[in-house]
């Protein structure tokens, strides 16, 4: 096959409830959060606190100042928070947040299938368990490893 004949690759077009992502950073807030779950509009209904004001403001900040390099924009500097519960929206897309989960900083960067979840969904709180050998304290019947 030669290069005119290979099929150009697509890529699938990011969509949020039939809106774009252009699209989704003209609405204005009321229509964006229409577009939202139950729960976000209800949280975004009953108001917004001075602290999400306030992030949503440094978020801004870093994105304006994010350098451009060879015509690509670098990623903005991390915001750190520790408001798991803030829900994501339209315009946080591009930006990296560092989502505290108890211990440390987890780092998102914050893309667009992720309108509408919380920050704290993608910031693991916990360490898995990964079952391997018995270790210390472990009884004599749990310690028994067969010979083939």
């Amino acid at each position: 096959m030669t290069d005119a004949q290979r099929k150009k690759r697509t890529f699938r077009k990011f969509s949020f409830r039939g809106k774009d992502l252009e699209g989704l950073l003209q609405l204005s807030t009321e229509e964006t959060m229409d577009l939202l779950c139950a729960r976000a509009r209800r949280k975004y209904h009953r108001g917004t606190s001075a602290a999400e004001v306030r992030y949503m403001k440094k978020l801004r900040k870093a994105k304006a100042a994010a350098v451009e390099v060879d015509g690509v924009l670098e990623k903005p500097a991390t915001v750190k928070t520790h408001m798991r519960n803030m829900t994501i929206v339209p315009e946080m897309v591009g930006c990296v947040c560092g989502v505290y989960s108890g211990k440390h900083y987890v780092t998102v960067e914050v893309k667009p299938g992720m309108i509408g979840h919380y920050l704290g969904e993608f910031s693991i709180t916990y360490k898995p368990v990964s079952h391997g050998r018995p270790g210390l304290g472990a009884t004599n019947s749990s310690r028994f490893i067969p010979l083939k």
